[in-house]
């Protein structure tokens, strides 16, 4: 087998995705995989990622393999928990305090900065339409962030997910609860959980 044919097979693999390291791990150098990528017309999405020019672009997947601290978080995490029905304009994600977002600002993402030990608290997987896994926050979650950013999101979007929140079988109060005190929401959210519980 040659190389450009294993690089052939770890693309079909990889779903027309496919990452440097990826390569680099397989074997294959750097020379060879850029040698590769302008034979078969591969595109950079990213620094250290191609995609097959006749894949479908799954754009969630593309940023988190673009920046792999980013969570989806708020209006987009919303959209992933059925809590809305509104496809978000452009997503949102959570990085850590520190990490310089301009970059994806102007590439349009709506971006959210939280302490390092905030920033792990209620990630989960989740797929994207394409089938990918990438980290988003749970619902509690972000109902706590649409709490904390209240001043950038649509009242009537809130509303609207907390409704939602309250139907559902699956929901967690206690870690709703757990949540809020520890973002600061508590004496926010309390009225609304009264009305609505």
């Amino acid at each position: 087998m040659t190389q450009f044919e294993k690089l052939d097979l770890l693309l079909r693999e990889c779903g027309g995705t496919i990452q440097t390291f990826q390569v680099l791990n397989n074997g294959i150098s750097k020379s060879v995989f850029y040698a590769y990528v302008k034979e078969r017309g591969l595109e950079q999405a990213a620094h250290g990622v191609y995609v097959s020019p006749d894949t479908w672009t799954d754009a969630m997947y593309l940023l988190h393999l673009r920046c792999g601290q980013a969570v989806f978080s708020h209006e987009t995490a919303l959209f992933f928990h059925d809590l809305t029905d509104r496809e978000p304009l452009k997503y949102t994600i959570t990085v850590r305090t520190g990490y310089n977002p301009s970059r994806l600002q102007e590439d349009g993402f709506q971006v959210y900065t939280v302490k390092k030990d905030l920033h792990e608290i209620g990630i989960i997987a989740m797929q994207t339409s394409f089938g990918h896994s990438v980290p988003v926050y749970d619902m509690e979650r972000t109902i706590c962030d649409l709490l904390r950013s209240r001043k950038n999101i649509e009242m009537q979007v809130f509303q609207d997910a907390l409704k939602q929140y309250a139907k559902r079988k699956d929901k967690n109060l206690r870690m709703l609860m757990k949540y809020a005190a520890m973002f600061h929401v508590e004496n926010i959210l309390r009225p609304y959980l009264e009305v609505l519980l």
